[in-house]
């Protein structure tokens, strides 16, 4: 099991892809079967993932040694609470604003003292009421990984604030919503959004944590990792299916022009 936290405290790269409109074991499978991947995030952001795909995508994961956590709107504490329990390996919270909003997210994850988490004995992460209440607590707050998305002006303008919260394991840049925000949507190498993602590198640093971005394409990838990413997204399930139904179809390219 490739567990995202032990990956970062060694420095380590984490190479992830992003599941969420296509729950289905085959898919999880097939990532293992081609290797070279640690985990996965889970959109229910966007994709409005439901308990029991989070249930089905963490157990297929874990069958192939991945890792995973969700990323979640703040709309719901029982939904952050049943996700975990559902057997995810941690939780991300999307259009986070300031750092008190990362620390209200924070409470959600974390059992006491930490956190305000409610207990429940009964979930995958209590192994099914097999695991005594106080080694649930004490495993929870020590395994659960807790990451911060930085793609909204508040979250980016105190980034170090957020970066020093306490539990707070990765903070992830969302390049198209921070780029967005900024003014140059899309454009990948202008220093506008550089200067930004570098701001964010250097809270991490100062703080000791981790952050990480998605791999719009191998230049903007390799000069996020050179400058201290340490977990990059390389593609989601429906866009992966997409290219690779072009691929196919330009590999067949003179039979698919054929007249019908």
């Amino acid at each position: 099991m490739h567990r995202f936290k032990a990956r970062l405290a060694k420095n380590q790269l984490c190479r992830v892809y992003c599941i969420g409109r296509i729950v289905h074991p085959a898919v999880f499978d097939v990532h293992g079967m081609v290797g070279g991947y640690h985990g996965f995030w889970i959109d229910q952001e966007h994709a409005g993932v439901t308990y029991d795909q989070v249930c089905l995508a963490a157990s297929a994961g874990r069958a192939n040694g991945h890792d995973s956590f969700v990323r979640m709107a703040m709309t719901s504490y029982s939904m952050a609470t049943g996700f975990l329990e559902a057997g995810a390996g941690g939780l991300m919270a999307a259009r986070i604003d300031s750092a008190e909003h990362a620390e209200e997210f924070m409470q959600w994850v974390k059992f006491a003292p930490r956190g305000n988490r409610g207990m429940n004995g009964s979930g995958y992460d209590a192994l099914y009421g097999g695991k005594p209440l106080p080694q649930l607590l004490t495993d929870a707050n020590r395994d659960n990984f807790a990451a911060i998305q930085i793609e909204t002006p508040g979250a980016l303008d105190q980034c170090e604030k957020i970066a020093a919260i306490d539990g707070v394991d990765l903070l992830f840049v969302g390049p198209s919503d921070l780029s967005q925000v900024l003014g140059v949507l899309a454009q990948w190498e202008n220093e506008k959004l550089w200067s930004a993602m570098e701001k964010v590198a250097a809270a991490c640093k100062k703080h000791g944590k981790h952050w990480g971005t998605i791999a719009v394409n191998p230049k903007f990838a390799q000069r996020a990792y050179d400058l201290g990413c340490r977990m990059l997204s390389f593609g989601m399930d429906i866009v992966m299916l997409r290219r690779g139904l072009e691929a196919t179809r330009n590999n067949f390219n003179t039979l698919f022009e054929q007249a019908d």
